[in-house]
């Protein structure tokens, strides 16, 4: 079967699919998932895709239990992929934090964003399935990757894969803990100049995890994130800092204050732009998408193909209406601090109705670009920002720019609990599509993947607010009041968080750079403009990704960059030895070398972010008494050289394993 075809492989009657083993182990790889993706989403911005790495654990695992189906396989992926998309929940959430609103993460109100996003997100990708996915022809890219892993690895009995992923997050753990325990190994090396008052900065990072992030993303929005960074610290810092000199701050100094309070803001504006244009580009397909799913619902009847049925329409709609009392009343407990009065109410009923309806449009645009460009490529960032704008100028509209005893603080903490619903919901409809298209190719049956998302989005929901409060009691956050035994060094950035507040504090308390936003707003029509043209010649150079490259920290991009051109490089080297495009032989060699990338890149990701985790449990049980660190003992001047040193041998290694042609694993 063609994998890029809709039409399913002819499958038994009732294949093996929705098992309890199959449960219990996509539960264990979501927690692991989660934890990866928490810990990187935090000290990155950025999470990742988990649905590969986990059907390749899955595979391996069930071939020690046995073996089992490519369908039972697909359940286990299905229900892990929850782990990198629930965490879009950090995009907002953290805010409430760095606000002061809350102390830490209150286990029931943070399970409850996150569970009752998620299930709305379930349920809107549910009518959205016919449409978007059984009676389209988009591509979804990341989709038709999974669903060849799978088969391939179905058809190979070889163990190479799973042992690729666990050698990589063996390397990438033992590098994390001597840098961030030990810390003998340095995380970076940045300087800044200034040159007639203008300041320039550069700097990379040494973190294996976000080599695989660049790898994973491509070499196309690679030069997005650098043109973000060329725009940022290379025209915009210097032209303010030259403009309004610091005498009384360093050149780094003034550079990170200019780019942290105006600079960032350019990129929220690129980004709200892109958001706006998605979304009016995609209502014609939205509208149309609703029709067709209405038209036809689909249900678990005997009169529908297995690969036909979803959960019934009217579950669904009785689903979407029930899951609107919890959130109204996540939204009255939240804000009864407040002291509103009569407009308590009418405020939660509000927003609960807000969010419903906004998160289905978020919802269908985000899954529309999920099959036109991939989960990865769709604009979670922009939906936040726009989410963000609109409800921190709709807020007062029903409260005043006062409400209670916490005042402005209080609006701007109601509009990042709302953000971050709507940020999940959209996030989980945009990758359960995805995963419905897997299925599809593989001749699943939807409703069990449906039961799948449900029951990951549950799983995960539980365990993200632990994993939350040992992050944040661990190491904090910057910008964040320390508690006593914190390195305010080690203090995890949180900067998509840190974006969303800065736009909902500037607009509720009047005081947003709009100057700032409206250029970026001008830049994001040009870019816009730019990647309308190049994606006619089959380029990729998403605006949205400039954006980000414009407020995600400048060691974490040139990383990132550093891992999608390694990634580039090696493909262009690999394609040069084993002969022309197309031959037969050639492909096979190319694609082997490329899920072999693929699972190095997620082990690298899971090994870094699991010994970060780990280290903070252990920090908290030790209360902060029992420090690791070796630097202190003479490594201290060496740990940057001594870091560069390890780094570029693991990237010499790398680059050598996946510019190496791939051989088939040998059957037995």
């Amino acid at each position: 079967m063609d994998a890029r075809s809709p039409t399913p492989p002819k499958t038994q009657q009732s294949p093996v699919e929705l098992t309890l083993r199959g449960i219990a182990l996509g539960a264990a790889i979501t927690i692991v998932f989660m934890a990866a993706n928490l810990y990187m989403g935090l000290k990155t911005g950025m999470t990742f895709s988990s649905s590969i790495p986990a059907a390749m654990i899955s595979m391996g695992a069930f071939r020690l239990m046995g073996g089992a189906g490519i369908l039972e396989n697909n359940i286990v992926q299905t229900q892990a992929s929850a782990a990198g998309t629930l965490c879009n929940v950090i995009l907002a959430l953290p805010g409430l934090v760095l606000i002061g609103h809350w102390q830490g993460f209150p286990f029931w109100q943070t399970t409850a964003v996150c569970l009752l996003g998620g299930l709305l997100g379930v349920a809107f990708s549910i009518p959205l399935r016919r449409a978007l996915v059984a009676g389209s022809d988009l591509p979804y890219p990341e989709g038709i990757a999974a669903a060849e892993v799978l088969r391939t690895g179905q058809e190979e009995e070889g163990g190479h894969g799973l042992r690729d992923l666990m050698a990589a997050a063996g390397v990438a753990g033992a590098i994390g803990f001597a840098t961030t325990g030990l810390k003998v190994l340095g995380e970076g090396l940045n300087g800044a100049i200034s040159l007639g008052g203008a300041v320039f900065r550069t700097g990379t990072g040494f973190s294996l995890a976000l080599v695989g992030v660049g790898y994973l993303v491509g070499i196309g929005a690679c030069l997005a994130l650098l043109t973000g960074v060329v725009i940022a610290w290379g025209i915009a810092v210097p032209v303010l800092t030259a403009l309004s000199p610091d005498p009384s701050q360093s050149a780094g100094a003034a550079a990170e204050a200019v780019w942290s309070s105006h600079v960032r803001l350019m990129g929220a504006g690129i980004i709200a732009v892109g958001g706006v244009w998605t979304v009016g580009s995609l209502a014609k397909p939205i509208l149309g998408s609703i029709r067709a799913a209405l038209s036809g619902a689909g249900g678990l009847g005997r009169d529908h193909p297995r690969e036909e049925r979803d959960l019934p329409i009217t579950w669904v709609a009785a689903g979407t209406v029930a899951l609107g009392v919890p959130l109204a009343g996540l939204f009255w407990v939240f804000a009864k601090p407040a002291d509103l009065g009569g407009v308590l109410i009418v405020l939660a009923l509000s927003a609960t109705l807000f969010t419903i309806l906004f998160g289905f449009l978020m919802a269908a645009a985000c899954g529309y670009l999920a099959g036109l460009l991939g989960s990865s490529s769709s604009p979670i960032s922009g939906i936040g920002i726009l989410t963000t704008m609109a409800t921190a100028l709709l807020l007062p509209l029903i409260l005043g720019h006062s409400a209670g005893p916490e005042g402005d603080r209080f609006v701007t903490g109601m509009t990042l609990l709302l953000t971050a619903v709507i940020v999940t919901t959209s996030s989980i409809a945009n990758d359960n599509l995805q995963d419905l298209k897997t299925g599809q190719v593989l001749g699943a049956t939807p409703w069990h993947q449906q039961v799948a998302l449900i029951l990951g989005v549950g799983i995960g929901a539980v365990v993200i607010a632990p994993i939350l409060s040992l992050l944040y009691e661990a190491y904090g956050f910057v910008g964040a009041p320390l508690r006593e035994g914190q390195d305010a060094a080690s203090a995890m950035p949180a900067p998509q968080a840190a974006l969303m507040t800065q736009i909902a504090n500037g607009i509720v308390h009047s005081e947003l750079p709009w100057r700032m936003v409206l250029i970026g707003a001008g830049l994001g029509v040009v870019l816009v403009a730019m990647e309308t043209w190049l994606k006619r010649r089959a380029f990729t150079f998403p605006a949205l990704t400039v954006g980000i490259g414009m407020y995600l920290p400048l060691s974490v991009e040139m990383t990132i960059a550093i891992g999608g051109v390694l990634g580039w490089v090696a493909e262009r080297r690999l394609s040069a030895r084993i002969g022309a495009k197309g031959d037969k032989k050639a492909d096979t060699a190319v694609g082997a070398a490329r899920r072999r990338g693929v699972l190095l890149a997620s082990g690298f990701l899971v090994g870094e972010s699991c010994v970060g985790v780990l280290l903070a449990g252990a920090d908290l049980m030790a209360g902060h008494s029992a420090s690791l660190a070796l630097a202190g003992k003479g490594f201290a001047p060496y740990a940057a050289g001594l870091g560069l040193a390890v780094f570029l041998a693991a990237l010499a290694v790398y680059f050598r394993m996946v510019s190496t042609p791939g051989r088939p694993e040998p059957r037995p």
